[in-house]
């Protein structure tokens, strides 16, 4: 089936990587191959996209969708770009883009778990053949554990009273599906807490999902790494959806001397655009370029 993921801000993502002539790009995160394709279109033949992605699903949809078009596709975490571009035999890239967020087709994949009303698996892994699914972690850590894993990844204030109520519901039975997993966690949050923007169970769903995937690691570890396999000047763009990334995204370029800040605020989605995607609200674009004196590769 076609994608049904429209890529956040793919204008600014354009604009800023600016793909012309010949160059190599990369797209550490493919998904549903917005941005990939967009990309590759500009290039043409003479240029290069290298599509990374941890989902085995999203590389054999673009085995598909993206063929004609000047791509490589590989099933990787961003983390391991270097490793990557060695086998390609590819020493250096043009700028690269990584959108942090999840895409439209995995949260329709009802076994994956990543919809609230999910009735499938509560998995959450975006490689299905790593890691622990999420179900075990709820039907296996300790209330405190629990506790500080939601609160830490989840920033959800209510992380003690949704892990006591995941404990006691599962002395009676495991939990197994996305669905009763929200359902449990809507009924110890305040609609007031959340509003009318967001569902209850989001930042529980996502303090899961950050620790099954090992998100933030990943992304710590690509920010050291990425810049050491850009040319001078080449920008590095990420696209982040809560402020966990964001902070580190914002730190990372502050401080590494190998960048240069090009976005000294992030950008935001206009209105336009999250009228018609309302999943690009909460994105923020930043973007720093590879200074052109040297120094260490981070690899």
């Amino acid at each position: 089936m076609p994608s049904a993921h429209v890529p956040v801000m793919l204008d600014q993502v354009v604009h800023w990587l600016n793909p012309h002539g010949g160059m190599t790009l990369v797209d550490g995160t493919l998904g549903g191959g917005g941005h990939t394709r967009a990309l590759a279109q500009r290039l043409g033949p003479q240029g290069l996209v290298i599509a990374l992605d941890r989902d085995p699903l999203a590389i054999a949809a673009a085995e598909c969708e993206l063929s004609g078009l000047s791509v490589t596709l590989a099933h990787a975490n961003f983390c391991d770009l270097p490793e990557v571009l060695a086998q390609l035999e590819v020493p250096t890239i043009d700028g690269i883009v990584m959108d942090l967020g999840i895409s439209s087709d995995q949260l329709a994949d009802e076994e994956r778990g990543f919809s609230f009303s999910s009735e499938g698996p509560l998995d959450l892994r975006f490689d299905p053949g790593r890691g622990e699914p999420a179900r075990r972690l709820v039907n296996r850590l300790s209330v405190e554990g629990l506790a500080t894993l939601i609160y830490q990844y989840g920033e959800e204030r209510y992380s003690r009273r949704i892990a006591r109520a995941i404990v006691a519901r599962r002395r009676k039975k495991p939990i197994e599906t996305a669905a009763e997993l929200a359902a449990l966690i809507r009924r110890c949050v305040p609609r007031s807490h959340g509003g009318h923007r967001i569902d209850p169970a989001t930042r529980t769903f996502q303090a899961l999902r950050i620790a099954v995937n090992e998100e933030l690691k990943s992304l710590e570890v690509a920010l050291r790494r990425v810049p050491g396999c850009l040319r001078p000047g080449a920008p590095m763009a990420i696209i982040s959806f809560h402020s966990l990334e964001d902070r580190r995204v914002k730190e990372a370029f502050r401080d590494d001397p190998r960048l240069r800040v090009l976005t000294p605020r992030p950008l935001r989605p206009d209105e336009t655009e999250t009228a018609r995607n309302p999943r690009a609200r909460s994105a923020k674009l930043r973007v720093a370029a590879r200074v052109a004196s040297p120094g260490s590769d981070g690899a």
